[in-house]
């Protein structure tokens, strides 16, 4: 019980460090920082290639000056500098996906420059000298740990609620025009912030790392592990985020050590499944904030609405181009497609979802990766009947996991998705037949005298499915279904205003979204004809599950021809640099550095050539119009006047809008609703 205690302890105070600094940066930006083990994580190499004998060899308390004090502060007003003063307005999902690239990136560009191949160790401070209390040996790494833990409680309570710095931060909290109209500065305050909570990050990761391996994910994994202590403090209260690490630290512990002594059934509860189980049902029992409900800008990005003709011709060029394809580039490129393909039907699934409904899901992965157990376990030999129980067993476990998430929204459903895509990772994974070592076999469809088992068969088979489904999307998008969705995304208030029952909209979506990812998981261990836990974790692997949802946004999460870009540029971005080894360390960094781009594209990549492109056709046009307009084009514009252009942020004190203006100000503000025309953004 003792060592429990004490080694819970010491693993509560860096969960404790770790989610405080996850608490100041989401208080004053309100932005939820994903890429905090990422900071947390290349802070520490930072402080290895600093102090260890094998690199610069400095002294350790210069090392930890200018990691602590330099490089993760620094780190913190960059990002807040380039990225987040830019999303006080974006969309939920744009807040989400840029800290997402960010993680990404950061990590991508630890292995660039400290290669995973070559193994290396922090040393604990004071190594080797422990001290005994209560029957335990304490390593003085570990009362460091509990010391700088009680310091930083005290200095935060010390600066919150003592310093006149403190009170502008929490005033920023509160509201951050009330406090700017007080001559607080935002964004000044919101530095601040980002600094303080890097320099948090990149503290705990220095303590944490000499318990571990210097290991680029699995460092970063670790200091996600907060999320759940932050969460019990809903990201407000330290107090209540200092409670949350010490359960979650003292569960660990209980768990390790009595994992020799659990009863069968609860064999799924292990160390690496604890956190992520914690932070599924501290969302789903503590209440959400509601402050966070209200008072947030609408979600303006586009839904593309494409004609059946566009539809057809591109559909039908996509199968073409994968018949002849096996005839115009070598095996090694022709595999990669396959991938792309594959990845793109599991990343469609976000496109009713999260692109149609605004239900944020971080697990996209983790159901294709059921759909694939489900195929080895009945469909290993290529029987087709076996996807109609992928598509069953999928649909069923989305809705089961929607179900005790249905009032969760944004952050909080995002969060949730995240940890059960964890724990699937885990837990689910492992215990399937040869998924553990990757060699879980699945056969490639065949009916009859009919097979895929050549390349070019299951290529064609995989453009196949990919349009029929884009098709059942499109379709959905302009039947009663998407139109439900897409009010739903709008306002859910509205809705259940008028008498639209959410819950049972909820889970169709949710259940839809699961069977489009559980039969590409299938159709891509098909491809693959054998897989394993790697091709379906959030962050090990060639190509992770977050990446997946990254690029997704960035193709653009409400088109299907953005889920098809999203998933062949991450199967295609890697050849790039096989192919180009100078192009290499560029390519490894791409997926995160495209996910921080979302920051000035929200609408993703597809809507943005797009409109390019129609903007350069009609300027085309125009170019040899006469410049006075004709009769017809002036009553034209009289009939349909331009769409007004004008940001309400933007409009000058103090001078008179025009019509326009106005139509913009009650846009934002709500006040057109009920007014019978079509908004154009929707169409």
């Amino acid at each position: 019980m003792n060592q429990i205690l004490i080694f819970g302890l010491a693993s509560a105070a860096v969960y404790a460090v770790a989610a405080s600094g996850l608490v100041v940066t989401y208080t004053t930006s309100g932005i939820f920082n994903f890429a905090h083990g990422a900071v947390a994580m290349i802070s520490a190499f930072v402080y290895w290639q600093l102090s260890s004998p094998d690199a610069w060899d400095l002294p350790v308390p210069i090392a930890l000056v200018l990691t602590l004090f330099v490089f993760a502060p620094g780190l913190g007003l960059l990002i807040d500098r380039v990225l987040m003063r830019r999303l006080h307005d974006a969309a939920p999902i744009t807040r989400l996906v840029v800290p997402i690239g960010l993680l990404v990136a950061l990590i991508q560009i630890a292995s660039v420059i400290w290669s995973p191949d070559d193994p290396r160790q922090l040393s604990p401070f004071f190594d080797g000298k422990t001290v005994r209390f209560g029957g335990v040996n304490i390593q003085y790494h570990q009362l460091i740990i509990l010391a700088v833990a009680v310091v930083v409680a005290i200095t935060l309570r010390i600066l919150l609620y003592r310093t006149r710095t403190g009170v502008a931060m929490r005033a920023v909290v509160d509201s951050r025009d009330l406090a700017a109209l007080n001559g607080v500065s935002p964004d000044r305050v919101g530095a601040l912030a980002w600094a303080l909570g890097c320099s948090l990050a990149g503290l705990a990761g220095v303590l944490i790392a000499p318990i571990l391996a210097l290991d680029q994910t699995q460092l970063t994994l670790l200091v996600i592990n907060a999320y759940a202590a932050a969460m019990v403090g809903r990201l407000r209260s330290l107090p209540l985020t200092a409670l949350g690490a010490l359960i979650l630290g003292i569960a660990r512990q209980a768990v390790d050590y009595n994992s020799a002594h659990m009863p069968e059934w609860l064999n799924w509860v292990t160390v690496d499944t604890v956190p992520a189980i914690m932070l599924f049902v501290v969302l789903v029992v503590v209440p959400q904030d509601k402050a966070a409900l209200f008072g947030q800008r609408k979600d303006r990005s586009r839904v593309p609405n494409p004609s059946w003709r566009a539809v057809a011709g591109a559909g039908l060029a996509l199968i073409a181009v994968t018949y002849f394809m096996q005839d115009l580039v070598g095996n090694k490129t022709l595999n990669t497609v396959g991938y792309g393909l594959a990845l793109g039907i599991v990343a469609l699934s976000l496109v009713p979802l999260t692109g149609y409904a605004g239900q944020i899901s971080l697990a996209p992965l983790a159901f294709a990766g059921i759909g694939a157990a489900v195929m080895h376990r009945w469909g290993s030999d290529g029987n087709p009947l076996a996807l109609v129980a992928v598509v069953v067993i999928c649909a069923a476990v989305g809705a089961l996991v929607a179900l005790p998430a249905l009032r969760l929204k944004g952050l909080y459903l995002a969060l949730a998705t995240f940890a059960f895509a964890l724990f699937c990772e885990q837990t689910v994974f492992p215990r399937q037949q040869g998924f553990s070592q990757g060699t879980a076999k699945i056969g490639r469809l065949h009916i009859g005298g009919f097979t895929t088992n050549s390349d070019r068969a299951n290529l064609v088979l995989l453009a196949v499915s990919f349009v029929v489904l884009g098709v059942i999307v499109t379709a959905l998008r302009r039947g009663p279904f998407g139109r439900r969705l897409q009010a739903m995304k709008d306002s859910p208030a509205a809705c259940a205003t008028l008498g639209l029952d959410l819950t049972a909209l909820k889970l169709q979506v949710f259940a839809l979204s699961a069977a489009i990812a559980g039969l590409g998981g299938a159709l891509y261990g098909g491809w693959r004809q054998q897989v394993g836990v790697e091709q379906f974790s959030m962050l090990k692997g060639a190509l992770p599950g977050l990446p997946l949802v990254l690029l997704a946004v960035v193709g653009g999460i409400a088109a299907v021809a953005g889920a098809l870009l999203g998933g062949l540029l991450l199967a295609v971005v890697p050849l790039v640099g096989d192919y180009h080894p100078e192009l290499r360390d560029l390519m490894t960094v791409l997926p995160g550095l495209a996910g921080i781009s979302l920051a000035s594209n929200p609408d993703g990549a597809i809507a943005q050539t797009v409109s390019e492109v129609q903007a350069n056709i009609a300027r085309f046009r125009r170019r040899g119009e006469p410049k006075d307009e004709s009769i017809g084009r002036r009553v034209l514009t009289m009939l349909l006047p331009p769409v007004p252009r004008l940001v309400p942020e933007r409009i000058p004190r103090g001078g008179s809008p025009s019509a326009a203006d106005v139509a913009v100000i009650d846009g934002e503000l709500g006040l057109d609703w009920g007014r019978c025309r079509d908004d154009p953004r929707n169409a």
